[in-house]
């Protein structure tokens, strides 16, 4: 099972480190859930995290951060995107990550922004769930 994080979940996982987030991140980085990303995703999880407001909220240093990520990056199904779908909804950047889920063949998204993704990605065949909806299922 492939999953997609959007960016709002990986920036809960980092806030909240006992969250449903974080418990996901934690299963990419042991190996126990497969991940898939692209280089602009991926570009727009370290912006959006080196953030003051979210360091300052997780406590976090740009060390913290970027070793996060470095950790991450190591353990990622990297994918090459193609622009055939787009566009799809209404945000480009959610755009970018439904492209990325659908060239990663991953089978859900994981978001705390389901309705930004539907119907789109469902046309897909691409499950849109949020972190606690996931491992529940997990």
């Amino acid at each position: 099972m492939k999953v997609l994080l959007d960016t709002s979940t990986v920036v809960a996982a980092v806030r909240s480190p006992r969250g449903a987030s974080a418990e996901i991140v934690r299963r990419v980085l042991m190996d126990q859930l497969s991940m898939v990303c692209s280089v602009p995703l991926f570009l727009e999880y370290e912006a959006v995290l080196l953030r003051p407001e979210h360091m300052q909220a997780a406590g976090a240093t740009v060390r913290d951060i970027t070793n996060l990520l470095d950790a991450l990056a190591g353990k990622l199904a990297p994918i090459e995107i193609q622009y055939l779908w787009r566009p799809q909804l209404r945000d480009t950047d959610d755009d970018m990550v439904l492209e990325a889920a659908v060239n990663g063949q991953a089978s859900s998204i994981i978001t705390f922004n389901l309705r930004d993704f539907m119907p789109q990605a469902s046309s897909f065949g691409i499950l849109v769930k949020t972190p606690g909806e996931f491992l529940k299922g997990f």
